[in-house]
């Protein structure tokens, strides 16, 4: 197949390219300029510019280009975060629309941030939209794709998960703590996490590529959530470390301002109910398991 990318150069986009190009697919990378790195087709968010002729004849489009969540939530980057996934989607579903030969499949990243703070309660693809920041976003992002289904691109939307990969996001970070021995639960500890490994993130979405009855949103998270603090005792106990330092939630959020109530202390109890249904076969269905063959 012909499969272009966007994010390419991330956590999921790298990993999602290696394998397709294994497996004998033609990756076509979507990007900024980067010297360094160049893409093989360039686009610009902030000017609306993206070359259509190179994307013609694609097999599937997977997106995942976005504003990275983490760091202080200044103004000015809320609205790169909201504009790097609106506008950014918009765009490319409003370019792939409009091409002669359209690809079969717009698998477009979203997030379980769309749930917001939702408690014990569990959550699967018909549960209402949360309130806050995030939901907002993740609405407007989803909603964005919506000129490439009127032109009868299948669309699906992956609400990623907390992704686990010893060589990015939150575990990478969480690694030289917890490897010193000041690991602990944030807070209380009793807020649910919705985990994903980046083995099943990457097979999964493989999975939605080629499963052609599958389309709108899809849970991209493990059959079995985790309290914050089962998660702390687990990820410690694999690296032989104690974890008796919890992290004081107002120490949190004064590092972290909003990021901590949105995202750090957001409690997601969420079930993968469409992909369980769409017969996928997971990799990693317990915690223990995914974080053992991640930091073997």
């Amino acid at each position: 197949m012909r499969i272009a990318i966007t994010g390419a150069g991330g956590l999921i986009g790298s990993a999602l390219q290696t394998n397709l190009a294994y497996d004998g697919h033609e990756v076509i990378r979507v990007g900024r300029y980067n010297a360094a790195h160049p893409p093989d087709v360039r686009w610009s968010v902030p000017h609306a510019q993206l070359n259509p002729s190179p994307l013609e004849d694609l097999d599937a489009v997977v997106h995942l280009a976005g504003e990275p969540i983490v760091g202080k939530w200044t103004h000015a980057k809320k609205q790169a975060i909201r504009d790097s996934r609106v506008d950014g989607t918009r765009l490319l579903a409003a370019t792939l629309a409009g091409l002669h030969r359209k690809p079969k499949v717009l698998i477009s990243a979203s997030a379980i941030g769309f749930y917001g703070h939702r408690g014990d309660e569990v959550l699967d693809e018909k549960s209402e939209i949360g309130k806050g920041f995030l939901p907002g976003v993740s609405s407007e992002w989803e909603a964005a794709t919506q000129p490439a289904a009127d032109a009868g691109i299948r669309v699906v939307h992956p609400r990623l998960g907390v992704v686990l990969a010893k060589s990015g996001g939150a575990l990478k970070q969480m690694l030289p703590i917890f490897k010193l021995g000041l690991g602990g639960p944030l807070g209380s500890g009793s807020h649910w996490m919705s985990w994903i490994s980046l083995d099943d993130t990457v097979a999964a979405i493989l999975h939605l590529i080629e499963n052609v009855s599958v389309s709108g949103p899809v849970n991209l998270v493990a059959r079995e959530p985790v309290t914050n603090r089962e998660f702390t005792r687990l990820l410690a106990s694999r690296l032989h470390r104690p974890a008796f330092f919890p992290a004081p939630r107002f120490a949190v959020h004064l590092a972290f301002g909003e990021l901590a109530d949105e995202a750090l202390f957001a409690s997601q109890r969420i079930k993968p109910g469409v992909l369980e249904q769409s017969g996928y076969n997971f990799i990693h269905s317990a915690l223990e398991a995914a974080l053992r063959d991640e930091l073997k």
